[in-house]
């Protein structure tokens, strides 16, 4: 079965080149089927390699075939299956596809029905082509492509303005980190003399020593590009704005899978940044710093898109805090949970935005328990799991991650992190009370 892994991504690519080519003129159920269909079938698939690579537990690679051939460069198209491309892909197919699900009733009075779920269909293939990708080139690709997809899909509804100076907002913020990111592509291949990521990380450690200059300058310009791409400080601002369009694009891609790309590049190139460590020190301190300032700036806010649109960005900032310290596992681990919880905390906040006739203003929402009782208990544990209340996912993975921080750095860190440890019960407890509060 994992020499089947390239139909994951082949399965939504082929779905949204068929939607595309077919410009809105099939039924809507057909197009439903198409782009739901495609990523469930996915996500079934993975279960399927999850399932097999349990059995065996080594890392697996399945080359198809050699990209291009320029003298010592032949980087190749090849996709690489072990633990951490597991859990993405996981969390690409299954949260992607109970979004699919989710939006085939949500969109279902939109025009253009088939160029949404073309778009996203198209997002989901680059996104799984940058978490299966075996070379630092391939994942750029994918990189690029999510990056394209997210441009199309805040600008999905381009007739208003203010959603197209959202996506060209997004776009252009995003590209000063990905120019950073092929900056360190340069300055890894003109040094290592390859781009395949394991034999990469090997020669990095052959030919460098701890604290080097040339591992350190990389791993910051490829922290660049995850900065960037993952809304951390100081290019954090894209994000808020990027709510403009459809809400389940907002779970999707803002919440449970492109924002996380930035997280899974530094913890696939983990071993390169091993190697600098004060780089590492300033993953940390960046993280720390931005989930301050999203808990605070989220305290401001009275559109439900932006509030929890600032939440992805701290708890970001709780991932970048994991890697920093050298808590792989915990920051995965949370990439994971955050994803589940987030998505349904949009989706429900999307079911309220349609049900109030697209108002977006918690001041002018509450009293809908008995009216809305499914996404009243859902947005209360999607709420109970952001505030990482006990026996709770959200509670597991940040207390692993605080941990951590405290074991390496001590109280001061801690103190900290606490701080916005707790900011989204009390942005539904103090922010939105009494109104919203009593919604959720």
């Amino acid at each position: 079965m994992l020499n089947y892994v390239w139909l994951v991504p082949l399965l939504p690519f082929v779905s949204s080149v068929l939607l595309i080519l077919t410009a809105g003129r099939l039924p809507r159920k057909l197009v439903a089927l198409f782009g739901a269909g495609s990523v469930g079938l996915a996500a079934l698939l993975v279960l399927a390699i999850g399932w097999q690579f349990m059995l065996s537990q080594s890392p697996y690679s399945v080359h198809l075939w050699t990209w291009m051939n320029i003298g010592d460069f032949s980087p190749s198209f090849s996709f690489y299956v072990d633990q951490l491309t597991l859990v993405m892909m996981s969390v690409i197919t299954g949260v992607g596809f109970l979004i699919h699900l989710y939006s085939t009733e949500f969109m279902q009075h939109d025009s253009d029905y088939s160029r949404y779920f073309a778009y996203m269909n198209m997002f989901v293939a680059a996104m799984l082509i940058l978490v299966l990708a075996d070379n630092l080139l391939l994942l750029y690709l994918g990189w690029e492509g999510v990056g394209v997809c997210s441009y199309l899909l805040v600008g999905f509804w381009y007739k208003d303005p203010a959603n197209g100076a959202a996506s060209r907002k997004a776009f252009v913020v995003t590209r000063v980190g990905d120019t950073a990111m092929a900056l360190g592509l340069f300055l890894l291949f003109t040094e290592l003399r390859t781009l395949e990521i394991q034999p990469m990380l090997e020669a990095a450690n052959n030919t460098w020593v701890i604290g080097d200059a040339i591992p350190a300058i990389a791993a910051l310009l490829l922290l660049g590009g995850a900065v960037g791409k993952s809304a951390q400080l100081p290019l954090h601002t894209w994000l808020p704005d990027a709510m403009a369009g459809p809400t389940p694009v907002s779970a999707l891609i803002h919440a449970a899978t492109m924002v996380t790309a930035g997280v899974y590049l530094i913890a696939r190139t983990h071993g390169l940044f091993l190697l600098a460590p004060d780089v590492l020190m300033l993953v940390a301190v960046i993280g720390l710093a931005t989930l301050l300032l999203a808990a605070f700036a989220a305290l401001n806010q009275t559109d439900i898109k932006r509030i929890l649109a600032y939440s992805t960005i701290s708890q970001i900032g709780y991932m970048f805090l994991a890697l920093g310290v050298g808590a792989w596992s915990a920051g995965i681990f949370h990439l994971m949970t955050h994803a589940f919880f987030k998505a349904l905390l949009f989706l429900a906040a999307g079911a309220v935005i349609h049900c109030l006739h697209h108002q977006h203003n918690i001041f002018k929402m509450g009293g809908l328990r008995s009216k809305l009782p499914i996404v009243f208990w859902s947005f209360l544990i999607g709420s109970a799991a952001l505030a990482a209340l006990p026996f709770t996912s959200g509670f597991f993975s940040k207390d692993q991650i605080l941990l951590s921080a405290f074991e390496l750095h001590g109280t001061s860190t801690i103190i900290g992190a606490h701080m916005g440890h707790g900011y989204g019960l009390v942005v539904y407890l103090v922010r939105c009370s009494p109104q919203f509060i009593v919604f959720a």
